[in-house]
């Protein structure tokens, strides 16, 4: 039988997002957590050459890092129409027929090489009643052996003209502000379609603690909005995660906005994909990201309990996040180029209070040193007022300076000012006419929880004004 296991962890949001598009497609898996299983860690590091990245999964002892939910789907032969398995062997002229005539039609096949999975060859037998047979090519459930090409085409359909639904507003990021926009949009009676790259959330999902929200004196990230995507769902909202977009083009009023696997059709389009953190962009960081460099303490924090902890930067997302990697790491040093932390007054009344928080002002991240055998060594800075140069040691750092808006995919399409953020005027209004923006990919707004949610009721607003006529 096909074998997959998913090595991740509960609060990882790919790791989420590959679980939830394997069991969409009935796909049977196991899966090790890794904050559980030391051996289950060490044996994703030597899969990624040190580096603990999850999801890895392993499918039928093949690993794969990361994968998006369209390279899951060529993998796994998943189609909008059906799944597709073809059991055959590479020396088979049948085969080879059938492959490239599924390739010719775009048409994604897991393929079993039964010199190479001798687990297959009893099921093909008990297939096809003893006999070796191939290729035998599973569509669902119908089974095809040794087939014309013209039995393929039947069975999946291919000259058969697809209807696709077309979507008051196609909202692009499922952060607070899209799912905002959603819920608003819907309760008006407008039927909205939410892509999502990766995992309802966005960076809110990642925070472990939400103390600035009304209604919650204090909040789990993971937990507001999941009580927005179920309000979003209950008022009829459609959200496929795993999309991610490569081109949106207007055609005859309607917008066609293509992922990497579908085409999606609206009247409507909004831009809500958010932002990342920026890079300390120094020596040594682009060869420890993912081992050693961090950018979400909710998603690494785990790997280093116990352990130190170096934490760059003065804002809120750098105290939030240091205070919580002090509630499980040996002890947790925020360094500051500035005098003073720029972050509100609630974060910095509370670093006294914790016993393993050590601060350090005035210094600027020069370099990330390494030892001998490349790994992790220490934080080079320099004191901006005196230049002394001082190496601060830990067994890992996590990165908050600063954040980048998500919009290299729109440069061209609408307006962006010098530092990449969407330019709007009125309502949430882009420079294209039917295009919206909301959330902290937008110039001017506030990378906060509470202002996510209230770009998003603006951009709705904006798209009632726009679809009402």
């Amino acid at each position: 039988m096909i074998e997959i296991t998913l090595y991740g962890a509960d609060w990882c949001p790919d790791c989420l997002r590959a679980e939830a598009f394997l069991k969409e497609n009935d796909i049977q898996f196991n899966f090790v957590d890794v904050d559980l299983d030391e051996t289950a860690t060490k044996k994703v590091e030597a899969i990624n050459k040190g580096k603990r990245i999850i999801p890895t999964l392993i499918i039928n002892g093949k690993s794969y890092t990361n994968p998006d939910n369209a390279t899951l789907s060529g993998i796994l032969g998943i189609n909008e129409q059906a799944r597709v398995v073809l059991y055959g062997a590479d020396w088979c002229p049948d085969c080879i027929k059938s492959k490239s005539f599924l390739v010719d039609n775009s048409i994604n096949f897991q393929y079993i090489n039964i010199d190479e999975n001798e687990w297959a060859i009893p099921i093909i037998e008990k297939i096809n009643n003893g006999k070796r047979k191939i290729p035998t090519i599973l569509i669902d459930e119908d089974i095809l052996v040794e087939p014309e090409n013209e039995a393929l085409r039947v069975a999946l359909k291919l000259d058969e003209e697809r209807i696709t639904k077309v979507f008051d507003s196609i909202i692009i990021g499922a952060g607070a502000a899209g799912l905002t926009t959603s819920i608003y949009a819907q309760r008006d009676h407008f039927s909205t379609l939410i892509l999502e790259k990766k995992t309802v959330g966005g960076n809110a999902f990642l925070t472990d603690k939400i103390e600035n929200y009304p209604g919650f004196t204090s909040i789990s990230g993971p937990t507001l909005m999941a009580k927005m995507e179920e309000q979003a769902k209950v008022y009829g909202a459609t959200i496929k995660t795993g999309e991610e977009v490569v081109s949106i083009e207007k055609v005859n009023n309607l917008f066609n906005v293509r992922t990497k696997t579908n085409l999606f059709l609206g009247r409507s389009v909004v831009l809500s994909t958010g932002s990342t953190y920026e890079k300390l962009n120094i020596p040594g960081e682009s060869d420890l990201l993912g081992s050693s460099v961090h950018f979400c303490a909710t998603c690494d924090g785990a790997f280093y309990r116990d352990r130190e902890v170096i934490v760059v930067g003065g804002g809120n997302s750098a105290l939030e996040e240091g205070i919580f990697l002090s509630g499980f790491t040996k002890k947790v040093k925020i360094v500051n180029r500035k005098a003073t932390f720029k972050a509100s007054q609630t974060y910095i009344d509370k670093l006294p209070e914790l016993n393993n928080v050590i601060t350090y002002y005035n210094k600027d991240s020069i370099a990330l040193n390494t030892d001998k055998e490349g790994k992790f060594a220490g934080l080079l800075v320099r004191d901006t007022q005196t230049g002394k140069e001082e190496v601060i040691t830990a067994d890992g750092v996590f990165v908050f300076v600063g954040l980048k808006p998500n919009n290299e995919s729109f440069k061209g399409l609408v307006d962006l000012n010098a530092h990449g953020f969407i330019t709007t005027s009125g309502l949430a209004k882009t420079s294209v006419d039917g295009i919206f923006a909301a959330g902290d990919n937008r110039e001017g707004a506030i990378a906060q929880v509470a202002a996510a949610t209230g770009e998003g009721v603006l951009a709705s607003y904006g798209l009632r004004e726009y679809l009402k006529d």
